[in-house]
This record gives C-alpha cells, sequence and structure tokens, in this order.
C-alpha cells in the first residue's frame, strides 16, 4: 500500500504544472566508474598507489586523449578520478565508455577548477596525488612509472618534471617548453613555478595544509606551491625529462586582462603565505618566459 501511494504522489507531482513551477528542482548528478562495481584500488609493497586527477567541463574534444594516457600507463597501479562540472556536451558520454577504465568518475555542477581538484583530492586514496585535466596528457607511456621510481628512491614529499605546450589544433607543433628545474622562494617571489601537471604529491601534504583555495580564481595552484614550500617546508625532487603535453590555452594564458588578474593573485598568494613580492618583481620572469618560446 505505502508503495502505491508514494508512486501516485510521485506521479501527482510530476504532471502537476504548479508544482514544476514552484518546487526547486535538484541538481542533475551522474557517476560511475570502477567503484560503481566494488573495485577499490590501494598501494601495495613496493608500488604505490598514485591517483591522477582529471578535472573537466565541457572538454569532450580533448578528455579522450587525456583518458586514453592515463590508460596506456606501463606503471600499473594507478587511480584516475574524473571530476567533470556538470557538461553540456558530449562529455559524460565519452565517461560512460571508459567506465570500465576510470575508477571514478561525477559529473555535477561545481563552484570551478580548484573546487572540482579538491573535490578529487578528498575522494581518492592514493598515496601520492598529481593533476592532469582535459587539455593534457602524458607525454611518455612510462611517466607514471619514472614518477613512482622517484618517489621510492628520493623519499621526497613531492616530485616535478617538464611540460611542453603545444598548438591545440597540432599537438606535434611545440610553441613552448615549460621547464622548471627548481622549486624555492627565489623563483616564486617573480612568479616562476614549475608546471602544474606535472607535480605530484603525498597526499599527507594536503591533509596537513589544506586543500585549494577557492577565493582564487586563477592562481590557486600557484598560492598551494607557496604554501607547500613556504609554510610546510617540503622536500622536492625535479625529474629532468618531459612528462606532459598540454594543449595551449586554459585560464592562466587568456590574454592582458587576465594577466593582470593572475598577477595580482599571485602577490596576494605570497603575501599570505610570508614572502615578499611586487608587481615589479614579476616582471623578472619574463626573460625566462621568452626563452621558453619555440621560434
Amino acid at each position: 500500500m505505502k508503495t502505491i501511494i508514494a508512486a501516485s504522489v510521485h506521479s501527482a507531482i510530476n504532471n502537476d504544472p504548479d508544482c514544476k513551477l514552484n518546487c526547486p528542482s535538484q541538481p542533475h548528478k551522474e557517476e560511475g566508474g570502477l567503484r560503481s562495481q566494488g573495485i577499490y584500488k590501494h598501494s601495495l609493497p613496493g608500488k604505490p598507489l598514485i591517483t591522477v586527477i582529471t578535472v573537466v567541463f565541457n572538454g569532450a574534444e580533448t578528455l579522450r586523449d587525456t583518458i586514453e594516457s592515463v590508460m596506456k600507463q606501463s606503471y600499473n597501479n594507478i587511480e584516475h578520478i574524473v571530476i567533470d562540472g556538470g557538461s553540456s556536451d558530449a562529455t559524460v558520454d565519452i565517461l560512460k565508455q571508459h567506465d570500465h577504465i576510470i575508477d571514478y568518475w561525477v559529473s555535477e555542477k561545481d563552484g570551478g577548477i580548484y573546487d572540482a581538484m579538491n573535490k578529487g583530492i578528498s575522494l581518492c586514496s592514493g598515496e601520492y596525488v598529481g593533476m592532469l585535466n582535459s587539455d593534457d596528457m602524458f607525454s611518455d607511456e612510462n611517466a607514471l612509472q619514472v614518477i613512482a621510481d622517484r618517489f621510492c628512491m628520493a623519499k621526497v614529499d613531492a616530485v616535478f618534471s617538464g611540460l611542453n605546450i603545444v598548438d591545440k589544433k597540432n599537438i606535434k607543433k611545440i610553441l613552448r617548453k615549460y621547464r622548471v628545474a627548481k622549486l624555492n622562494s627565489v623563483l616564486l617571489r617573480i612568479g616562476v613555478m614549475p608546471p602544474h601537471p606535472t607535480f605530484y604529491c603525498k597526499k599527507s601534504c594536503y591533509e596537513e595544509g589544506g586543500m585549494y583555495k577557492t577565493n582564487y580564481k586563477i592562481a590557486a595552484d600557484f598560492e598551494m606551491l607557496v604554501r607547500l614550500l613556504i609554510k610546510q617546508k617540503i622536500s622536492w625532487s625535479f625529474i629532468d625529462k618531459v612528462m606532459v603535453t598540454m594543449r595551449s590555452g586554459g585560464l592562466s594564458n587568456s590574454g592582458f586582462i587576465t594577466g593582470v588578474k593572475l598577477n595580482c593573485e599571485i602577490v596576494r598568494a605570497c603575501k599570505e603565505n610570508g614572502l615578499y613580492t611586487n608587481l615589479l618583481f614579476l616582471a623578472l620572469k619574463l626573460p625566462i618566459r621568452l626563452l621558453e618560446l619555440i621560434r
């Protein structure tokens, strides 16, 4: 009887035009992946679990390349989590097609890229965590094996490497070779940091120091690195290889006005973490950026 009553109420609600206008709509959420089949991964002796977090929004044109670059990795203890911000294109269709490969994916509205990254971190089980977003892909099938080996040998909190920025329509055309071999206060004061998609660190770094600050619109990744280095004093190791390929574009490369906002957030990030800089100091990074350009 309860079932019949509930079904009748549900039908009445769905067919009542006044209720459709006045009742608040529920946020749409879809999810899937290996976890939905009860398959969970964890670190093994000599083979730590590495979590790769992919954040995407309307990224159907490039997401497949990202997923397949993770799938092709030779390292065999990877957890891949995809956080979609409620895409309206074919992104969810692509996620469903890879349901048997991705460990967990979710599609729902969020508070932006850094909120999505935080969600991914909170969901992950990996001992080490990195971000590979929907415009990025691993440059080498052995990238995560190299990262795992370096963590095991160097016993550090974080590792990072080189990155190539390529033409969005022709990924064989390299536009910029992004290589920062150090993570130190001098470089951070002039706004230079290692490429974020190559940065992998212990999950415990986030647990101890906090997540990405969502009140930053462009430079929360920069603020995170300043916080990790200055306040948490993490240890790190540079891998002298190009590990990630990134298509051109993105929040921090979107024109003059965005550049000004980025620099203002960089100054703020340094100030909040006890590292002095100013907009004049940030001009010193220009020669470094010019050297990275491919002619």
